[in-house]
């Protein structure tokens, strides 16, 4: 085979070459507390910054704290914190770098049990114009529930 054809088509609307790997953004992450431990109602500070941003342009930003578990049954998601940004000016005080602070709930309670995990995160998520996303999460505990041993 020879070269990847350049042109803009729907598929390729910013005219890439195909074969050319796609860079993956990358998120650091700053908690106001060392090793991510909250208690319930204390305030959660986090400070992040994406690289990997160059070579596409933004179409939207959002940013959140969530709840999930993980486990036997089904899944639950509880979503405490929510922001979406969608014009290029309102980008710039949240992109590539922000920062936020968020009072956190009286429950739930991170939980490491042996059949149900209860896991709290930071997530920050990006979309493209090229319609492709990408979503980057960290993990912080909440409360001081021990973990569960099996029998």
């Amino acid at each position: 085979m020879g070269e990847a054809e350049i042109g803009s088509t729907p598929d390729n609307p910013r005219g890439r070459p195909w074969n050319r790997p796609v860079t993956l953004p990358r998120v650091e992450w700053r908690f106001g507390h060392p090793g991510r431990r909250y208690q319930p109602t204390e305030w959660l500070t986090v400070d992040y910054a994406i690289t990997g941003l160059e070579e596409e342009r933004l179409r939207a930003f959002e940013r959140s704290i969530v709840w999930y578990t993980e486990g036997k049954g089904e899944e639950d998601m509880g979503v405490h914190f929510f922001e979406r940004f969608v014009t290029p000016g309102t980008f710039a005080g949240a992109v590539p770098e922000g920062s936020f602070a968020v009072q956190l709930p009286a429950s739930p309670s991170s939980y490491e049990g042996v059949i149900v995990k209860i896991r709290w995160c930071v997530r920050v998520r990006v979309f493209f114009e090229s319609g492709r996303d990408h979503v980057a999460e960290q993990v912080f505990t909440v409360g001081d529930v021990p973990p569960t041993m099996p029998p």
